[in-house]
Order: C-alpha cells, then structure tokens, then sequence
C-alpha cells in the first residue's frame, strides 16, 4: 500500500484549511461561477438538441441530393465548437465565458474540404 495518499489518522490537523474552506463557502464568486455554470449546463443541453437537428437534416440532405449542405456543416461546425467552449468552462479550463455572458458566437472557421 502506498503512503502517497495519508489516511486521516495521519493527516496533519491545519486549522488554516477550514479558513480556506470558509472563505471559499462565504466567496461571493464561486456562487456565482456556480449560477453561471447551471445556466450552460441548460445551454449545452440545448445546443445539443439542435445539433441533432443539424445531423439529421445533413443527412436527409446527402439522402435526397447526394451533396453535402456547406451551409449546415458550417452550423454545425459553429455549433460544436460553442459546446466545446461551454465544455472548457464547466471543466475549469477556462474562466472566459461563452456566449452569451462572455464572447462572441464562434465562427465556423476554415471550411475543411474532407
């Protein structure tokens, strides 16, 4: 068995952890992060939903025409990457805000020729 990890016999007894702790439950901030974090938990569940939209709209598209839709592969594109910002931010990757509280909506970028 490893000793990396202390039980809590042998864990040293701090009293400036619980004033951390105190100060982190008391942190103004931090209920806030949390607010913003349920409202992009209700976004990305959102955007989602959409995104299935997208795929199964691309697919009847390619169905019927046998072409791709560049405009719903850009949405598309544009879509996954704002679920990977709200991503970064649930994830503390990242303190910046996605749209709508923080940037812009991502661009789809450079168009990749697959």
């Amino acid at each position: 068995m490893s000793n990396e990890n202390p039980t809590v016999d042998q864990a040293p007894a701090d009293d400036s952890d619980s004033g951390k702790i105190e100060k982190n439950l008391k942190s103004r901030a931090t209920w806030l992060r949390l607010l913003f974090m349920c409202i992009f938990g209700l976004l990305i569940s959102l955007a989602g939903m959409v995104g299935t939209a997208i795929v199964v709209l691309g697919f009847l598209w390619v169905l019927f025409t046998g072409e791709v839709n560049r405009e719903l592969r850009q949405v598309g594109q544009s879509l996954a990457s704002y679920m990977y910002e709200i991503v970064r931010y649930l994830t503390f990757n990242s303190e910046q805000k996605p749209f709508p509280f923080g940037g812009a909506w991502p661009s789809a970028g450079p168009e990749d020729e697959a």
